[in-house]
């Protein structure tokens, strides 16, 4: 049996969101960057036991600085949420608590991750410690150049979703 589940990707401007969906979806990456407009739709199965499998439609939402001028109509029917930040530009999570209760408000009671990615590009433990300084809580800290954690946050995600279906 396949069920079919969508996941929305949100966060500003260049955080990787179009990156990370093209590691997990395809294992690769490029280096030229291309600004999404509008929303681009992937799709990837994923088997969840032995004749079982998700359907995954991920939503790729173009960047903002403001969550609240995402279009509702996008949302609609979503059933999982992947949260990205860039984690070199403190601007991408500066104000990420205000950010989360938006989503939050417009999406409750739907599973949500959040993800600081581009850790390609920094010192993990000064990373670490920025974000508890912060008080910035990550559910995954990943690298889509590398490919490190990527998976592992679509997986935790689906299992989330299986029980959730």
């Amino acid at each position: 049996m396949q069920t079919s589940k969508k996941i929305v990707i949100l966060g500003h401007f260049g955080v990787g969101k179009t990156s990370l969906i093209r590691r997990f979806v395809e294992d690769s990456f490029s280096d030229n960057y291309k600004v999404s407009i509008g929303v681009h739709i992937t799709k990837k199965v994923v088997e969840i036991a032995a004749g079982d499998s998700m359907s995954l439609i991920l939503w790729d939402l173009e960047g903002t600085d403001d969550l609240e001028t995402i279009r509702n109509s996008y949302l609609l029917g979503t059933h999982g949420v992947i949260f990205v930040f860039d984690v070199t530009r403190p601007s991408t999570f500066q104000n990420i608590n205000t950010d989360l209760k938006i989503v939050t408000e417009k999406l409750p009671n739907i599973p949500l991750l959040v993800i600081g990615n581009k850790t390609d590009l920094v010192v993990i433990k000064e990373l670490e410690e920025l974000l508890n300084k912060n008080q910035i809580s990550t559910d995954f800290l990943t690298s889509a150049k590398t490919g490190d954690a990527v998976n592992d946050v679509f997986l935790k995600l689906v299992n989330q979703l299986n029980g959730a279906t």
